[in-house]
């Protein structure tokens, strides 16, 4: 039996040939920075790795779209940025966050590990395993970002699912004015061909602000 880490590590290289190629067929638009909310983990948990269907060894998944999340994380200048790590968190399929001041407690998935992070390849990339973000009071459906480079936090934003009539209606998705980059973190969530379970495939690639350094 492949351990299951093994697993994702394999799959994270494996997942990201899918929609790699063709990222700068558009220009390079760099990633809106956007709030990082009242509930990123105030208590991470145990098991911080980038699957959140299941935690550690346990044998009961999440409730929710299983979805396979993939991307890179570029610089300024279009270079893939390696040794990033990139975390995110989410709400369960109930709406709840893994913060002791959720909403919806009562009602938490107790299976749903609801953080995870990534150190990027040599390439820049990343992939997690997760579930279809859900709405939740006042929010349309989304994935919470945050990308730490050499000790420092240089992104905090979040990715939203293409064509989800509840977008127009959010705030804080309305409140990025410039259209290419509300685009740019508007994502396909699209179904995985040949998955028995209807899995999904979504794809973020993230540009940050930070600039190359030159050779001394």
């Amino acid at each position: 039996m492949i351990h299951r880490r093994s697993f994702l590590e394999a799959a994270a290289f494996t997942t990201a040939c899918w929609t790699i190629p063709g990222v700068f067929a558009e220009e390079l638009v760099r990633t809106p920075s956007q709030t990082e909310g009242p509930f990123y983990p105030d208590k991470l948990p145990l098991d911080t790795d980038n699957d959140l269907i299941i935690i550690n060894n346990k044998i009961t998944p999440a409730v929710g779209t299983i979805t396979h999340l993939t991307g890179k994380v570029f610089d300024s200048k279009g270079n893939p940025v390696r040794n990033a790590m990139v975390e995110i968190w989410q709400c369960d399929a109930n709406g709840a966050y893994l913060h002791t001041r959720t909403g919806n407690k009562s009602k938490q998935d107790s299976n749903f590990q609801g953080f995870g992070k990534f150190l990027t390849s040599s390439t820049g990339e990343y992939y997690f395993r997760t579930i279809k973000p859900v709405p939740y009071p006042g929010r349309t459906p989304h994935i919470h970002f945050k990308v730490r480079h050499e000790g420092k936090d240089v992104l905090t934003t979040q990715c939203y699912i293409k064509g989800e009539e509840r977008n127009e209606k959010d705030g804080i998705y309305r409140g990025i004015r410039d259209a290419k980059q509300r685009d740019s973190v508007t994502v396909d969530f699209s179904p995985m061909k040949n998955s028995k379970v209807g899995e999904l495939a979504a794809n973020f690639h993230i540009v940050l602000g930070i600039t190359p350094e030159m050779p001394g």
